[in-house]
This record gives structure tokens, C-alpha cells and sequence, in this order.
């Protein structure tokens, strides 16, 4: 398949482009910010993503949704990228929308789907126990107890944990930290008796949260899959999570080299402008490459978890393994070659620079995707 958008894919893009640009751009992200706004999104922008079908994007047309496939999702995610817009589109339409899409029962599926669909739902997906990303090393317990299971136990970085109605929470249910099997997906009501929710403050001005679970109840019936056998899907929908987030880094690591590039025809030195030194021109030429390899690369990882869903583990680790480096090349770059202006809060290269630092540690780093491909792989 050619790893070009098709003319569908490209109007999708361009709308997008052209509704954030004019109604969520960087200022808006600062205005959340400065007012320390309780939810860290906009509810009312939320609104216009719903009634533009952004929610149900994955969600197949039984339920309401569009039925589209994860490359349309990725168009959304590198223009909500290039303006930084913080809102549960991650967390929410990507993450837990394929996990109940995927594993969910009948029921369930009817239950959570269409008000993911209609905004009427926020939800997430609370993996991590640990500062660094390691799926495998789940360690918190679902004892069995009378018909259900009782959680006991702690995630961290969970996304737009603070503002969820439900949570997805990957726990043990057999074995010890480290087993293949053992791994059960529960749908736990983030307000019941023992869930505590704690927001936590990330540099980038987007939402995460700590969330303790005391002996908290759940009921067989909102077991997500099979008990024990949830590893497979929750890689699968780890595999979009991480996807998703290299396109994210795909349009901002493109907004930031394009502000770079407009500064240095810009900013002049010694009577011309600073673009006309061959330095700058080779490191931007450099970085521009980079871009464009990792595009390539991202727009693979789509095209494949639409194509070969349950293959596509491999590739979405070289996309975010170059997502990643790529996406830090660039605000690097965009700082330095802005010299000491960029390193002010009054301007937004910043801004890209902490979205990205974030981005490269959510759902695995560069050296965290190095390694899954070289075990993936059997070296």
C-alpha cells in the first residue's frame, strides 16, 4: 500500500487542520493552563469533537460510530498535535473505545459504545504501576471474591484519570509480575467505594492521574474479555495507544520545524537573515529527512493495524522508537536554532518541547521500543 493519505483522508486532515487552527490553537492550551482549569480540557470543545464524529472515529456504524480505521484516527492526532489541544480524544476515542470495541461483550459493547459516541462517557485505560512503561510487569491484585474480584493496588500516568466516569484497569488475576498469562481487564466505575483519584501535574499542561484502588469491588460482568487472558488485548490496544501518540508527535515535531524554518528567513545577522548560513541550512535539511522517514514509518504502523491488526506489533515499535527520537531532534533544534528567545515562556517553541518530552515516555520511550523490537524479533 502506497504511504500516501487518499483523497478522503486528505479532506479529513484538511478540516482538521482548519477547525483547530481556528478554534483550539496554542493560546488555548496556555488559557487552560493559566487559569488552572479544573478539568484540563475544554467541555464545550469537546462538544464540537463529538458532533463532528471525532469520539466514534474507531467505533464501528453497529454502535453509532463512524467505523473508520486507525489511519483516520492518526490524521485527527498529528493536528491535535501541531496546536497541542489537550481533550480525552486519546483516552477516550482511541484507547478505551478499542478495548471495549475489541474485547467487550455484546452488552458491554451497547452499554459503553454509544456514549463514547455521543460524549456522554469519558474513559481510560490505567496500565502503568511504575515511572516507566513495562506492561509486562503488572503487579496489582484482583483476588476472587464471592462472584466478582476485589482490586487492591495503585496506576500512575493515567490518562485524564481525574475527569473519567470509568476506568480500564489492566490487573493480576494469576501468576506473579512478569507472566506471559494471568492479566485480566476490569471496566471499574471510577467513583466506587475505595477508587481514589489524584490529578497529578504534568509539564506539558496535559491530564494524568495517580489512582489507589482499596478493596475495591467489581462484579464478573465487568470483566473486560477473558479472566487471565487479557495480555493480547491489552498489546492490541497498547499497539493503537502507541501509534496514535507517534502521529501526535508526527504533527507536532512538523509544527515546530515549520515555525523554525519561517524564524530563520526571519531573524537577521550581519545584514541577512540567519537561513542563509549554510550551517543552519544543513541541520534543518538534516532534521527535515528525519521527518519524513518517521512519517513514513507512522503512517505504516496505520496502515498495517488496519490491515493486520494482530501483526502489527513490530512496526508500531520502529514508528514510536522514531517518533520519538525524531520528534526530540526536532524541538531541539527549534530551540536552539531560535537561540535564547526560544527558551522563554512567552514563546511557544517550548510548549512543543514539554508535549514531546511526555509523549516519548507515554506508553514506552525510544530505548523501551528498541528493545521490544529486538525480543519481538528473537535477537
Amino acid at each position: 500500500m502506497a504511504l500516501v493519505l487518499n483523497d478522503e483522508q486528505a479532506m479529513l486532515r484538511d478540516n482538521a487542520r482548519s477547525f483547530l487552527a481556528k478554534n483550539a490553537p496554542i493560546a488555548h492550551l496556555r488559557a487552560l493552563r493559566d487559569k488552572r482549569d479544573a478539568d484540563g480540557f475544554s467541555r464545550a470543545l469537546w462538544k464540537d469533537f463529538v458532533e463532528m464524529g471525532w469520539a466514534g472515529i474507531l467505533i464501528p456504524q453497529d454502535y453509532a460510530g463512524l467505523g473508520l480505521g486507525h489511519v483516520e484516527a492518526g490524521v485527527v492526532m498529528e493536528e491535535l498535535g501541531r496546536t497541542l489541544t489537550p481533550s480525552p480524544f486519546l483516552s477516550t476515542a482511541i484507547l478505551a473505545a478499542t478495548a471495549i470495541a475489541r474485547g467487550g461483550s455484546d452488552q458491554q459493547k451497547k452499554n459503553y459504545l454509544p456514549k463514547i459516541v455521543a460524549g456522554e462517557l469519558i474513559a481510560t485505560l490505567a496500565v502503568d504501576e511504575t515511572a516507566k512503561h513495562h506492561p509486562e510487569n503488572i503487579a496489582m491484585p484482583a483476588a476472587r471474591a464471592g462472584n466478582g474480584f476485589k482490586l487492591s493496588g495503585a496506576k500512575t500516568f493515567v490518562l485524564d484519570g481525574h475527569v473519567a466516569n470509568i476506568l480500564l484497569v489492566a490487573a493480576r488475576t494469576a501468576g506473579k509480575a512478569g507472566d506471559t498469562n494471568g492479566i485480566t481487564l476490569f471496566i471499574v466505575d471510577a467513583h466506587a467505594p475505595g477508587v481514589r483519584i489524584e490529578r497529578t501535574a504534568t509539564v506539558d499542561t496535559h491530564n494524568a492521574a495517580r489512582i489507589t484502588f482499596e478493596d475495591v469491588n467489581v462484579s464478573a460482568d465487568n470483566v473486560l474479555g477473558k479472566v487471565d487472558a487479557g495480555r493480547d488485548l491489552l498489546e492490541g490496544v497498547l499497539n493503537v495507544g502507541r501509534a496514535l501518540v507517534a502521529a501526535e508527535m508526527i504533527g507536532a515535531s512538523e509544527e515546530a520545524f515549520g515555525r523554525t524554518v519561517a524564524y530563520l528567513k526571519e531573524r537577521k545577522q550581519f545584514g541577512k537573515a540567519i537561513g542563509e548560513f549554510q550551517a543552519l541550512q544543513h541541520r534543518a535539511a538534516h532534521l527535515y529527512c528525519e521527518l519524513e522517514v518517521t512519517r513514513a514509518a507512522v503512517l505504516k504502523a496505520l496502515q498495517t493495524l488496519d490491515d493486520a491488526f494482530d501483526r502489527a506489533g513490530p512496526i508500531v515499535s520502529v514508528a514510536k522508537a522514531r517518533a520519538g527520537l525524531s520528534a526530540t531532534l526536532a524541538v531541539q533544534e527549534a530551540v536552539q536554532m531560535h537561540g535564547g528567545i526560544g527558551m522563554t515562556d512567552e514563546f511557544d517553541i517550548g510548549l512543543f518541547m514539554k508535549r514531546v518530552r511526555v509523549c516519548q515516555e507515554l506508553f514506552g520511550d525510544s530505548n523501551f521500543h528498541a528493545d521490544r523490537l529486538a525480543r519481538l524479533n528473537r535477537y
